[in-house]
């Protein structure tokens, strides 16, 4: 495996000088770092990383973000993301990011400079009414793409997981949680190993999924419209629930599972991407708190805190054999 140098502002200043250079753009209305406009003259555009940690996502000026790849495996799924994106963009009424130069930032490590999402993550901003149908929107398009198309440009196949592993994983993380006045394990109570069963994946409902959905990808600007979903490079074809998952954590669960029936699904798989969401974050929150995951701690609480949200689906449903529900 090629090992990625560590990327510094110099370097990152260096390759997007020469970018924005070749595509006639400044690069943002941001002062540079020798006090000019964001093109930076001969010191080249303001670079900064986008957060403490994330050595290798940079904000350039005001309008780009450089995404480098630090092995080989991610420089595949950059690659592919950019396909999947001309593939998606069609299909959703949300903005999807455009690359404005791609490459390799090193040998065999690839780049790609993509335009801003104007707006917040869903981490700061509430989804609104409208913003839910944006959100299902986002679902619908998902469903509608074809999954030859996907597969011929590599996206991979991801096998729906086991819920009733998945319940048996977050019993025991729950009953850690509560010793550690977290959380109260009697919740996950409610699904019961037949109610696990009764949540399983159904046969033939394999769809693209976005597959990585959390507050930070959620673009949501001040009054609540979605106006974009970022980084595509997990996207896979598999089970729709993990995407309704992944919203619950991001903007709470009665937003998440209106939107999913907004966008035509029934209560299966609504219930079961709850019920994904709920045992990954007690999973999560507990692995955080004894030193086995990384995170940040009031992150998790607040992910924990959307996930368990009530809804009114929980309490009128009543299963039958649905096999043909989306």
């Amino acid at each position: 495996m090629t090992q990625a140098p560590t990327p510094t502002a110099d370097t990152v200043r260096r390759l997007v000088r020469s970018l924005l250079k070749e595509s006639g753009d400044s690069g943002g209305s941001e002062r540079g770092t020798n006090g000019s406009d964001g093109s930076g003259g001969a010191e080249g555009p303001e670079v900064r990383p986008v957060a403490e940690g994330r050595a290798y996502t940079w904000w350039v000026g005001s309008r780009h973000v450089l995404r480098l790849a630090p092995d080989r495996e991610a420089s595949a799924r950059h690659r592919r993301e950019l396909r999947v994106r001309d593939l998606v963009r069609p299909h959703v009424p949300v903005a999807v990011p455009t690359s404005v130069a791609h490459g390799d930032w090193a040998p065999g490590l690839a780049y790609t400079l993509d335009t801003k999402v104007a707006g917040g993550t869903a981490d700061r901003h509430d989804v609104s009414a409208v913003g839910e149908a944006d959100l299902a929107g986002l679902l619908g398009g998902l469903h509608a793409v074809p999954a030859r198309q996907a597969e011929t440009l590599g996206v991979p196949r991801s096998a729906p997981r086991s819920l009733e592993a998945l319940r048996r994983m977050a019993v025991h993380a729950a009953e850690r949680l509560a010793r550690a006045d977290e959380f109260d394990a009697a919740l996950l109570h409610q699904l019961t190993p037949p109610g696990a069963a009764q949540l399983a994946a159904q046969t033939g409902t394999a769809v693209l999924t976005h597959h990585g959905l959390t507050g930070e990808h959620v673009v949501v600007s001040a009054d609540g419209r979605v106006r974009g979903i970022l980084d595509w490079s997990a996207a896979a074809l598999g089970d729709p629930a993990e995407d309704i998952a992944g919203l619950a954590a991001a903007v709470g669960s009665p937003a998440a599972v209106r939107a999913a029936t907004l966008a035509g699904y029934g209560a299966r798989p609504c219930l079961r991407g709850l019920w994904l969401a709920r045992c990954d974050t007690v999973i999560r929150l507990a692995d955080h708190l004894e030193g086995r995951a990384p995170g940040s701690l009031p992150a998790l609480r607040t992910r924990l805190r959307r996930v368990w949200e009530p809804i009114m689906l929980e309490r009128v449903t009543e299963f039958k054999d649905e096999e043909s529900e989306a």
